[in-house]
This record gives structure tokens, C-alpha cells and sequence, in this order.
């Protein structure tokens, strides 16, 4: 039997990492000790993850004709994902960031969307995008107008839409109509109108509060865990599993990608979430390669 695909359609931005003993303050100009590229954007970053969870991963997005983007486009093949809906649109630079890490692990990062913010709509319509597909991950890192028109062409074929809604900001009812699992941290639940979330019950409360249009909602609460809302399962709370952290970055994308697997590949919704939510934790403590 042909494998299920994830298809991821998002952003590919190439992090320029930076460390330093503390943030400039305004005016300031800080010394660094170290910096490096990242392969980086919630987009490309799912996808890896949804291959490395065993699913196959395919990405629709695109990057400038430039050093950044032939960067982007060997890291997804790198890992195993399908990079073939990846255009390449000249005169535009590929997105990127810089962020600066301080001694204690907090950072601030200015993103330039660049190539990000002209993925054509006109290239969700394409049949072979669409060949194997079991699941649609979204995120916010792109303009609506391609979400809209990939869970669109997603709801039409039959394909569940997960949209990990971050970073926070205002969408369409149009838009929210076609979505099917909504994922949000604690941060974005409340930014959505959702209660304060401190604990795990919180989290259960919040993803109560945000059923209303979703049908299942997760929110993610760090290092409490997950709490989980759906109108099929009803309600599920996954603890954290304790690890000693080196790093939480990247570990929200770790989550989304293996959720999307498993889900493609057919497990249980409790399943998904307690594989997504050891795939997190192993981010965290440094253990993925």
C-alpha cells in the first residue's frame, strides 16, 4: 500500500543564530560569542518532523533564487521531504531571521518573510499536490489567502486540516469553517480569547472555551503537558514528560509534525497526542538529531 502523505504548506526561513551573554538593550551594540545558520520556518520545520515521525512529508511554499533558498531546499531534501512544490520566485529574497540567544536561554528574533508572503494560491490547485494526501498542516507564518485556499482544496477532497494557528493574529470565519484540529500554545489559546492558562487544567478549560468553531482543539501548556478538546473523543489531558531541558525552541513544530504523522498514518487521536507530546519532549532535551 502507498505510504499516506503529510502535506505541509508554510513558511522556509533560513535563522541566523546568534549568541550572547545578554540582549542589547536599545542603542546598544552587544558582543557575541557565537553565531550559525538554522534551518528554520514552522513549515519547513513540521515537515521534517512529520518524515522523521515516518510519515511522508511534501511542502508547499517557496523561497528566492538565492543562496538561502538553495540552503532551505537541500535541508528539506536533507530530510527526507519532498521538495518539488517549493517555488523559487525571482526577485525576491528567501525569508529569514535573526535571533539573538542570551546565557540564560531567552532570546528576541526580527523575521523578514520575504518569498513567504508571494506563494501563489494558484498553486494549491494542482492535482499532483494533492497525490497520497492524508493530512493538511497550516500554520500563520504565510498570508491567509494560501490557507484559505489550501483548506479549501483540502475540505473538497475529503482531507482533514490541521492549523497550528501561530503566530496569533485575526482569521476569516471563512477560513476557521475548514479547519478541523486547531493547535495553539497557552500564549495564542488566551491571545484568541480563551481564559488565563497556568496549569493543565487551564489548558482543558481553554480548549473547551475555542471549541466553538473547531472541532478538536489541542492547546499546549510547556511543561505541564497537553489538554485536548474534541467533540467525537471528548476530553484528554497528557502530562509533560519530565526531561532535563537544553533547549525548548522548535519543540511546538516537533509536536505538530509527529501529530500530523501518526494521525496520517492512522493511530487514535489519544495516541497521536502522546507521541506528538514525546517527540516534544526529546526536542527539549536535546535528544533529536
Amino acid at each position: 500500500m502507498t505510504e499516506p502523505v503529510v502535506l505541509v504548506v508554510g513558511s522556509l526561513h533560513y535563522d541566523i543564530m546568534v549568541e550572547a551573554q545578554t540582549l542589547p538593550r536599545r542603542d546598544e551594540t552587544a558582543v557575541g560569542s557565537r553565531w550559525y545558520p538554522k534551518f528554520g520556518g514552522k513549515g519547513g520545520n513540521q515537515a521534517v518532523a512529520a518524515r522523521r515521525a515516518g510519515a511522508v512529508a511534501r511542502l508547499c511554499g517557496a523561497v528566492g533564487d538565492d543562496d538561502f533558498g538553495r540552503f532551505l531546499r537541500e535541508r528539506l531534501r536533507a530530510g527526507g521531504v519532498d521538495d518539488r512544490f517549493v517555488a523559487e520566485v525571482d526577485g525576491a529574497g528567501s525569508g529569514m531571521s535573526v535571533a539573538i540567544v542570551d546565557a540564560a536561554g531567552d532570546y528576541a528574533a526580527t523575521i523578514v518573510s520575504g518569498a513567504n508572503l508571494l506563494i501563489s494560491p494558484d498553486a494549491l490547485r494542482e492535482a499532483a499536490l494533492w497525490d497520497g494526501v492524508a493530512m493538511l498542516v497550516l500554520q500563520n507564518e504565510v498570508p491567509e489567502a494560501v490557507n484559505l485556499a489550501a483548506a479549501g482544496q483540502a475540505r473538497a477532497r475529503g482531507i482533514r486540516t490541521l492549523l497550528n494557528a501561530a503566530p496569533s493574529r485575526p482569521m476569516s470565519a471563512e477560513f476557521t469553517a475548514l479547519v478541523d484540529i486547531l493547535v495553539v500554545n497557552a500564549v495564542e489559546a488566551e491571545m484568541m480569547g480563551a481564559g488565563v492558562v497556568a496549569t493543565l487544567g487551564g489548558a482543558a478549560e481553554a480548549a473547551r472555551d475555542l471549541a466553538n468553531p473547531f472541532s478538536t482543539v489541542i492547546v499546549t501548556a510547556g511543561a505541564q503537558g497537553l489538554a485536548a478538546w474534541s467533540g467525537s473523543e471528548g476530553a484528554l489531558l497528557v502530562p509533560a514528560r519530565k526531561v532535563a531541558a537544553v533547549s525548548s525552541h522548535g519543540a511546538g513544530d516537533a509536536f505538530i509534525g509527529t501529530l500530523a504523522a501518526r494521525l496520517a498514518k492512522g493511530d487514535s487521536f489519544a495516541a497521536a497526542c502522546d507521541a506528538a507530546s514525546a517527540s516534544a519532549a526529546r526536542h527539549v532535551a536535546g535528544l533529536v538529531p
